[in-house]
């Protein structure tokens, strides 16, 4: 393809993409562009048709089918893992902590390498990096004494790693290629990290079912990475490599009291949003449900996620402020969560099903306050970066948490008084982050 059709191409969508599609609003809050304080802008991704284009789309969605799937797939074998593999408690604790604690550790580092390689070659890195994680998780090192565990540790902080990555680089291609048709691309990118989740955590016991090993189980989310990279290879390939320099005016968000209200909703929610992934099927499964029956329950759960991210944030954008729904969807979540716990046990899909309506409406209006709550995308990517430093790295303590008070008393009840108390707390500063003020005045 010439430099001047590439040109042309780029022209066209910026062309047609004055601004979102109305209908897609709701998905468009949560789109904030990492590279926004580049100078020069980056260009869209170089592709030389309609067709090129849509299979430029189809492999961004496919990356986001990939982001989830580490934190669910491991917690669908959790009691398999922990007895076949004799790992000791520290070690599950880790294991549960260390990806989410990751996300917030190189999500910092994703527009450096990108204004240094360029987006789209981070995201293959990225992928490549992901699937060699998941090859690597199950892996019986031979070591005397040590078995998969080196494996597993060092598998799931390369999973976290390249997770960050994408998490801080994919909206921000999705808004950039493609401006005329983001409330589709946003629905079906948010859409496809959920979608992750539930197929993780509802299809992870079934294939160790049927083979009888976890590691089996385990590997088999590296065969849908490892496609996914082959399909996207010659698109980042394709790519120039531009040198970009950082514009350093703007508001500073780590002075503004909005912003760590902010900051701090986020880390609330992300403390239970984790939780779910790593400990609802062990809890389940701990109250006697089998293991394919928790994990098609975390599955359905998830799913109601979906719809609560759907509409939460357009919900939201209709008010002059936010503290309303913020409070109830961080009440429904902490309460969800205290009744997987808690609840009578036949009435259990009820309690999941509460939790994922409020943790979807809740993960989402937490994003959304990065669009509700600044004037500009300068300052909007400032925000994100803030809040997924600091909420992944802090949020991370909510599965940390659970695994040692799991570990010190034997069960999970303090887990379920935990959760009310930080559902509590998510209502106190999401009622705060809602009031209709901006970050810098």
């Amino acid at each position: 393809m010439t430099e001047a059709t590439d040109s042309a191409a780029g022209k066209q969508r910026r062309a047609e993409g004055h601004g979102p599609d109305r209908s897609g609003l709701h998905q468009v809050e949560t789109l904030v562009d990492a590279e926004a304080d580049e100078l020069p802008a980056p260009a869209p991704t170089r592709v030389g048709s309609r067709r090129q284009l849509a299979y430029l789309g189809l492999c961004l969605v496919l990356i986001g089918l990939n982001l989830r799937t580490v934190f669910s797939s491991f917690s669908a074998v959790l009691p398999e893992v922990t007895s076949q593999a004799a790992l000791p408690g520290w070690a599950v604790v880790v294991l549960t902590t260390a990806p989410v604690t990751l996300l917030g550790v190189f999500a910092p580092l994703a527009p450096v390498l990108a204004r240094r390689f360029g987006a789209e070659r981070i995201l293959l890195a990225a992928m490549a990096v992901l699937t060699a994680g998941l090859l690597l998780r199950p892996v019986d090192t031979g070591l005397s004494g040590a078995g998969h565990l080196p494996g597993l540790l060092a598998g799931t902080a390369a999973c976290g790693a390249a997770i960050a990555l994408c998490n801080v680089l994919l909206p921000g291609l999705v808004k950039r290629d493609f401006p005329h048709r983001l409330g589709l691309m946003g629905g079906l990118y948010t859409t496809a990290i959920c979608a992750s989740a539930a197929l993780g955590a509802g299809f992870t016991y079934p294939v160790f079912a049927a083979t009888g090993e976890w590691t089996l189980a385990l590997w088999f989310w590296a065969v849908p990475a490892a496609v996914v990279l082959l399909l996207f290879l010659p698109v980042a390939v394709r790519q120039r490599t531009v040198k970009h320099q950082v514009a350093r005016d703007g508001v500073n968000v780590w002075r503004s009291a909005v912003a760590w209200q902010v900051t701090i909703f986020m880390v609330l929610q992300a403390m239970m949003s984790f939780s779910v992934f790593a400990w609802l099927a062990p809890i389940l499964r701990e109250r006697g449900v089998d293991g394919g029956t928790a994990g098609l329950i975390v599955s359905a759960s998830i799913v109601l996620q979906m719809l609560g991210s759907l509409f939460a944030p357009a919900l939201a954008a209709r008010f002059r402020d936010q503290r309303a729904i913020n409070t109830v969807v961080a009440l429904m979540t902490g309460a969800g969560f205290a009744l997987c716990i808690f609840g009578p046990l036949e009435l259990v899909w009820g309690w999941a099903g509460l939790l994922g309506l409020g943790q979807g409406s809740l993960t989402a209006v937490a994003l959304t306050m990065i669009m509700l709550r600044t004037r500009d995308g300068h300052t909007a990517a400032h925000l994100s970066g803030m809040m997924q430093g600091v909420g992944y790295g802090l949020g991370s303590t909510g599965t940390l948490m659970v695994g040692q008070l799991h570990q010190a008393t034997g069960s999970f009840a303090a887990a379920g008084v935990l959760f009310l108390v930080v559902g509590s707390l998510a209502a106190v500063f999401g009622y705060r982050a809602g009031r209709n003020r901006y970050v810098g005045g």
